[in-house]
């Protein structure tokens, strides 16, 4: 059996938040955020928007373009770094949200790799038979948990939401799977407080441990490597070249590290898929908000063999081969 995607969608809030912007907000630039990042704007919730708004406008989209009824869903992933609460699950709350009322749902957490592990856990799920068709969404409000005090993660986080239906396919579709974690890198990016480590309290909140904690130096040397040793072994396992790959579509932390993995990798500049200058860092949301952009653009046909890859807090990392199938 094959699975593919067979429909995406995304789904990003009006309010634009741009590098001049955040000069009047925290010490910083225009020119050091660019240089640093290569991040102009991003996008910014209203405040009484959560992350499962943005994930069932992104899900309605996907579904459509697939040509399903939402009835038609019958599994529902949510990966998003932000969830609405602790529990009900965010995947519960899209579900509600749809109208999707034959659909399991779940949430998956694996930080900004999330949407990568939803991907290989739909596709696995409907290749056994007990599903059909699979939602995965990626959907964050980051700026919620944003310290914007903090100029050096402050610049970096962006809302919105991106989303894909799985289902089987004729031809092409997920070629080949990598996943992996590395939790001895768990405190290089956190959200320290909130949980049983730390529960909530005067101290927690004063300190300002509900918001993003990087070690940013460290994370930066961690996705280089990961990001171009990810592509190596999805491109090996599915027994093909870097020379078979027509796009790469990476998770959209930093213009630098994409940069650098690339020329590693000695791929073609042209042909990474890149928009983190209008969004920033969306976690779980970056890459299939950036997936469906090549769709809309006409970037990606049928036949091509695209290379999904993420990393981030876990530290998690993993990829996805596709041959586009629609």
């Amino acid at each position: 059996m094959r699975v593919g995607i067979i429909g995406t969608g995304s789904y990003l809030p009006d309010s634009i938040l741009s590098n001049f912007d955040l000069e009047k907000i925290v010490n910083t630039s225009n020119e050091w955020i660019v240089e640093r990042t290569g991040i102009s704007y991003r996008r910014k919730a209203d405040d009484d928007v959560c992350s499962s708004d943005l994930g069932a406008e992104a899900a309605k989209i996907a579904i459509g373009r697939a040509g399903l009824s939402f009835e038609d869903i019958d599994l529902i992933i949510s990966a998003s770094s932000s969830p609405d609460k602790f529990f009900p699950s965010t995947a519960c709350i899209i579900q509600s949200k749809i109208g999707a009322k034959n659909a399991a749902a779940f949430d998956l957490q694996a930080g900004c790799s999330g949407f990568i592990y939803g991907v290989t856990t739909a596709a696995q799920c409907i290749a056994t038979g007990q599903f059909r068709n699979a939602l995965v969404v990626g959907a964050e409000v980051l700026s919620k948990f944003t310290d914007w005090e903090d100029r050096n993660t402050c610049v970096l986080f962006g809302d919105g939401a991106g989303a894909a239906v799985l289902g089987q396919v004729e031809s092409g579709g997920v070629l080949a799977s990598i996943l992996g974690a590395d939790g001895g890198g768990a405190d290089l990016l956190e959200l320290p407080a909130g949980g049983t480590k730390e529960p909530a309290s005067f101290e927690t909140v004063k300190n300002h441990r509900h918001y993003i904690k990087m070690n940013g130096n460290e994370v930066f040397k961690f996705a280089v490597k990961i990001l171009e040793d990810s592509v190596k072994k999805v491109v090996a396992k599915a027994d093909l070249t870097l020379e078979d790959i027509n796009y790469i579509i990476p998770h959209q932390a930093n213009i630098r590290i994409i940069d650098a993995a690339v020329k590693r990798l000695k791929f073609p500049r042209e042909q990474v898929i890149v928009n983190l200058d209008k969004y920033g860092n969306m976690s779980s949301a970056s890459i299939p908000v950036a997936l469906d952009e090549a769709l809309n653009a006409g970037r990606i046909q049928k036949g091509d063999k695209i290379v999904m890859v993420g990393f981030g807090a876990g530290l998690t990392w993993g990829a996805n081969l596709i041959e586009w199938s629609l």
